[in-house]
């Protein structure tokens, strides 16, 4: 069977952070500089709270961005600031992951957009892992605004991997802002955004345990090959996704039909044809033959941000976000922009055409 990684489900996770204990924090407490040994990040600077008695993974920088464990309903505590060790056995280890990915998403929204939070309200979300029981999914609910992720269908892989994290919490944000809904072309817009601003938050944080990529969830490993999830360069690497659009395209899964977005984005940002980046063989191709010059992933993540908050409703397609994404460019980069006709070259990269 294809695992995809899903989200929108509700189920009981607003009940289950309503009733977390040990959330609270006093005048008295203060943020401290800890140090994480997660599943797939390795070690990693952590900002946590200090009490009297603990450490809270708890984040007061970062809007009180949190992790529970889903087992227990309660923060993760420590003693001496020093979390997990590297093993899914260790409780923490996991933790540690949902911890740095939700920070590092704070932070690339944050500089790159001066955003806070994914409401831009302030408030950190919260992660619940080890969520369920033998439980092969994670997913984002609006409700609480948290991320929760099982830890395989053997409990001993949590999938806490730092662009499944950044996948999940960009669900919230799409919500925030153009509401796309989550079927045909809207739901593949939708799930292409949190490929994309995955993959931003992923080479943005730079991790040496996880070399940024263009690749959807490899380091869980939900396939049980060791291939991705998904590749950004030429989706259809994975056997499913389309690399171009086709009047299929609205009727398949959310996860197939992003693959037009996110080839749209890798043509934006690296260009088209072989390359390698940080040691990563990439080949991607165009359905008219062109060849692609990127503009940068910066440059590229900029477009797609102000066309998600400023131009996409939440039944979009993929001729409006081309419509959308011109727009965008036009007004950060200027109506003849370098940056436009690249936006307008791309997508005729991917088939998706229309007026100038």
């Amino acid at each position: 069977m294809r695992r995809r990684i899903t989200s929108g489900a509700v189920l009981a996770a607003a009940a289950l952070l309503a009733s977390v204990t040990g959330a609270g924090t006093s005048a008295a407490d203060s943020p401290a500089l800890g140090t994480g040994y997660g599943v797939h990040d390795g070690k990693v600077p952590l900002t946590t709270t200090k009490t009297t008695a603990t450490y809270l993974l708890q984040d007061p920088t970062r809007g009180n961005t949190a992790t529970v464990n889903g087992r227990t309903n309660a923060l993760l505590t420590d003693a001496d600031n020093i979390w997990g060790n590297g093993s899914p056995s260790n409780l923490q280890s996991a933790g540690v992951d949902a911890q740095f990915a939700a920070v590092s998403v704070w932070d690339y929204f944050k500089y790159a957009f001066n955003r806070l939070g994914v409401r831009n309200d302030g408030k950190g979300v919260r992660s619940v892992v080890h969520y369920g029981n033998n439980y092969a999914n994670v997913f984002w609910s609006d409700a609480c605004g948290c991320v929760n992720y099982g830890d395989g269908s053997d409990n001993a892989h949590p999938l806490t991997t730092i662009d499944i994290g950044a996948h999940e919490i960009t669900h919230g944000l799409t919500s925030a802002t153009a509401g796309l809904g989550y079927s045909g072309e809207a739901g593949a817009l939708n799930e292409g955004t949190s490929d994309i601003f995955a993959t931003m938050v992923e080479f943005s944080a730079g991790i040496p345990a996880d070399v940024p990529d263009y690749l959807i969830g490899e380091k869980a490993n939900l396939n049980g090959n060791g291939t991705p999830l998904r590749y950004m360069d030429r989706p259809s690497r994975d056997g499913a996704s389309p690399d171009y659009w086709s009047t299929s395209v609205p009727g398949l899964d959310p996860h197939l039909a992003s693959g037009i977005a996110n080839h749209f984005f890798f043509l934006l940002a690296e260009g088209s044809g072989p390359r390698v980046i940080n040691g990563i063989s990439y080949n991607s191709p165009t359905a008219d033959g062109s060849v692609l010059t990127g503009i940068g992933r910066n440059s590229a993540a900029a477009i797609w941000y102000r066309a998600l908050t400023v131009y996409l409703t939440s039944n979009a397609n993929y001729r409006s976000a081309r419509t959308a994404t011109l727009n965008a460019a036009r007004d950060l980069y200027g109506v003849g922009s370098t940056q436009a006709a690249a936006v307008a070259a791309a997508w005729t990269g991917v088939n998706v055409t229309g007026p100038a």
